[in-house]
């Protein structure tokens, strides 16, 4: 039986450890379906500074060579390159959250992983977490947090 599992996945250093951690667990790779994404998020006032041809233009190609070189280091984990797909959500959405849970709802899957960073009670106030508002909406589904330093 396949496991179908919803990776986001990002620059940070949260990511990047979850990526280390999954690729380190004991699974079946050839029966692992396993779909990269990255999400963007409307941008903020001061990212809008930066200029139209970052946000729409350098932005997305600098994640899709993100997506592809974490499929990548997947693949030379021993993972089925024909179970391993990237995706790139370009349309951007009011907060991560609602994008991963968005795509998740347009796909089938099983189990989604994500890295959480520490944060401080007033951190996670002011921002948010991603992990913990993903536990309380998605239901029937295992969640996978690798929480980094």
């Amino acid at each position: 039986m396949t496991t179908s599992i919803l990776i986001p996945v990002n620059d940070s250093i949260s990511s990047r450890t979850m990526l280390d951690f999954f690729k380190s667990l004991s699974v079946d790779r050839d029966n692992v379906d396993i779909t990269l994404l990255h999400i963007f998020r409307k941008p903020s006032a001061s990212e809008e500074l930066m200029g139209e041809e970052y946000m729409k233009e350098k932005q997305p190609a600098r994640m899709l060579a993100l997506l592809e070189k974490t499929r990548a280091k997947f693949i030379e984990s021993g993972f089925n390159p024909e179970n391993i797909r990237t995706r790139l959500s370009t349309d951007p959405y009011p907060t991560i959250t609602d994008g991963i849970i968005d795509q998740f709802k347009e796909g089938n899957y099983n189990m989604i992983v994500i890295g959480r960073k520490q944060m401080s009670k007033a951190e996670e106030f002011v921002l948010g977490d991603i992990s913990t508002k993903l536990v309380r909406t998605l239901e029937g589904v295992a969640i996978l947090v690798v929480k980094s330093i």
